[in-house]
């Protein structure tokens, strides 16, 4: 294209939205095929250092592979025999539950009325609908049990993908050409989801056992499915430590005393703020890079686009997202935006702004690029 027809920089902007507008409307369409393939690809991701550490061992990549698939659908097995007996249980006792809770309104608006409150008995009701609210909590543990019902297409294709991981650098290099530069982002992309993926799971199994143990001591009905519930829900930044809590202490308003569901919510809020706020940070390190809004936005805006399986990632594509954008000039700017707050300073924005363009230079000394003159050439 000659300099005449060039497109300015508002042109430019403009056919890069459009561009995103119609792949991201296309990704939303596809959500029931591409979610679970991305929910696949996360898991596999978790498993790839398992398979790596058996085949430092002398395993063949095919008996690791049936090894680690073995093991996700042993653990995927149990997960779902445990929760489809526990649901349906739930699910029978969903009507008793909701008369308790239409008695229990009643009494809370009938005292407020004898505290002075007029109208309260006909306001309660509207603003806290005991059929509205059990309505709410069976789509939340449907929603989860759909995912579960996935579980063997996942599987076949985390099995797939492991099968396919040892050969996929070589095939990315040969297709693309890409250089030791690329390789190394590659790895530093691979690196930060896994440790990630690997924490999450981690601390979200430290908190499903938790729960259960505060639940069981307590008595709570369908202890086991709100520790399933609390396990998947610990994934979801901001909002998953509520969601895990309201099933539970909802079953525990209705079949025990206020006392013991105020014991519950304290067990909730100790266990999330001892693993989510203490133990996972620590162990998480510098953080995740990625700002408190981004995180947020990230997570409207992956549930938007894929559903519930946006909301469960929606930290691992931010990242692979941000990653992506910082080894473009053109995007760094928008990786700027998504990473962690700058302090002003001599080592702050202004060590930002002076950065070297390659952000990679320990990796270029240890893998020089391939597209550089080999001495014996030059000759």
């Amino acid at each position: 294209m000659s300099p005449d027809h060039a497109f300015t920089a508002p042109q430019r902007a403009l056919l890069t939205a459009a561009a995103l507008v119609i792949v991201v409307a296309g990704v939303h369409a596809a959500s029931s095929v591409v979610g679970p393939f991305l929910l696949a690809v996360f898991v596999a991701v978790v498993a790839t250092p398992a398979l790596r550490w058996l085949q430092r061992f002398g395993w063949p990549t095919w008996a690791g592979v049936l090894l680690v698939a073995f093991v996700i659908l042993d653990l995927g097995g149990l997960v779902l025999l445990l929760g489809s007996g526990a649901l349906d249980g739930f699910r029978n006792s969903l009507p008793g539950y909701q008369e308790r809770l239409a008695l229990l309104t009643a009494q809370f608006a009938g005292w407020l009325e004898s505290l002075g409150v007029e109208g309260a008995r006909d306001a309660v009701p509207d603003i806290f609908s005991p059929a509205e609210v059990i309505g709410l909590t069976r789509a939340l543990v449907t929603s989860l049990s759909g995912i579960v019902a996935e579980g063997l297409l996942i599987v076949l294709t985390v099995v797939f993908i492991l099968i396919e991981a040892p050969t996929l650098p070589a095939k990315l290099r040969v297709a693309m050409n890409t250089t030791a530069h690329a390789d190394g982002r590659f790895e530093q992309l691979f690196n930060s989801i896994n440790r990630y993926m690997v924490i999450k799971t981690v601390t979200s199994l430290g908190t499903a056992v938790c729960v259960l143990a505060l639940l069981t001591l307590l008595g709570i009905d369908f202890a086991v499915l709100w520790a399933i519930l609390a396990f998947f829900l610990n994934f979801v930044p901001f909002v998953g430590s509520v969601l895990m809590a309201i099933p539970a202490l909802l079953v525990a308003l209705v079949q025990t005393d206020l006392q013991t569901t105020l014991l519950v919510a304290l067990g909730y809020l100790v266990v999330n703020i001892g693993i989510g706020s203490y133990l996972e940070p620590r162990i998480m390190g510098r953080g995740l890079g990625i700002s408190t809004l981004a995180v947020f936005l990230a997570l409207l805006f992956w549930g938007l686009v894929l559903g519930k399986v946006g909301v469960f990632l929606a930290v691992p594509l931010t990242m692979a997202m941000k990653i992506a954008l910082e080894s473009s000039p053109h995007t760094r700017p928008i990786a700027v935006m998504l990473g962690p707050a700058i302090t002003e300073g001599p080592e702050g924005a202004g060590a930002v702004a002076s950065a070297p363009a390659d952000p990679l230079p320990q990796q270029r000394e240890q893998f020089p690029r391939q597209d550089r003159e080999d001495p014996q050439q030059r000759q």
